[in-house]
């Protein structure tokens, strides 16, 4: 009896230490194969890929500063400042850029569709913004109501440090009519079609334009700061030159 007693703890013995070391050979397996995961990981940091379906990318600094989001119109990024957003409907799709704070300064957007009077509504805009502020340049193009026009303008933007966008001096200075941004040149095609180099003081106000017809009647027209013309130069000739 004592033989058999003593027979079977050596069996169970014999198993424990069996175990132990199946445990112990599982748990370095195991820390391999995570090793082997990381490591492949840290040493895979490019891929290539022949096409990726996203509906929003954002490319990110490695401490999480946005940089660039490419999105489509429902998940287009509202005003993002220093790296916090807040609402800012925009229904359309593009990309926008970021300055090293995290705050948008500039971007691509479109959109277009055929509306239910069977005209077209669309347009695409190229901008770049000032420091924390509205775009001091925009190429523009835009088809809307039957009508299209399209072209480079240039504008003066207020300082972002004095007066940061969406806050409550912003708010005040607007009713005050003092604009943050004023447009100061414009070079595009108009809605009649005319070819249109445009000038305008501080105040937005144009005082000098030259304009090209469809037909090529070209005139250069100053204004006063009522934009009632005091002068005009025609190219059309009037007489036989001497």
């Amino acid at each position: 009896m004592s033989n058999t007693i003593e027979s079977l703890q050596a069996q169970v013995d014999s198993l424990k230490r069996t175990q132990r070391r199946l445990g112990t050979g599982l748990a370095a397996a195991a820390l391999l194969a995570m090793a082997g995961v990381l490591v492949g990981a840290t040493a895979q940091r490019n891929a290539t890929f022949d096409v990726i379906d996203a509906q929003r990318i954002n490319i990110k600094e490695p401490d999480g500063t946005l940089r660039l989001a490419i999105s489509n119109r429902t998940l287009f990024p509202g005003a993002i400042i220093h790296n916090k957003e807040q609402p800012h409907p925009r229904p359309m799709a593009g990309m926008l850029f970021f300055n090293d704070e995290g705050t948008e300064n500039g971007g691509l957007i479109y959109n277009g569709h055929l509306g239910k009077d069977g005209k077209p509504s669309s347009g695409m805009s190229l901008t770049f913004d000032r420091y924390q502020q509205d775009q001091q340049m925009q190429l523009l193009g835009v088809d809307e109501a039957g009508q299209h026009y399209a072209g480079l303008t240039l504008n003066d933007v207020v300082d972002g440090l004095e007066r940061p966008i969406f806050s409550a001096a912003d708010e005040t200075l607007h009713g005050k009519g003092i604009p943050a941004i004023t447009r100061r040149v414009f070079l595009g095609k108009s809605e009649t079609r005319d070819s249109v180099l445009e000038l305008l003081d501080a105040d937005g106000k144009p005082r000098l334009e030259l304009a090209v017809t469809p037909t090529g009647e070209a005139t250069l027209r100053f204004l006063d700061e009522h934009g009632k013309p005091t002068r005009e130069i025609s190219g059309v000739r009037t007489s036989a030159p001497q």
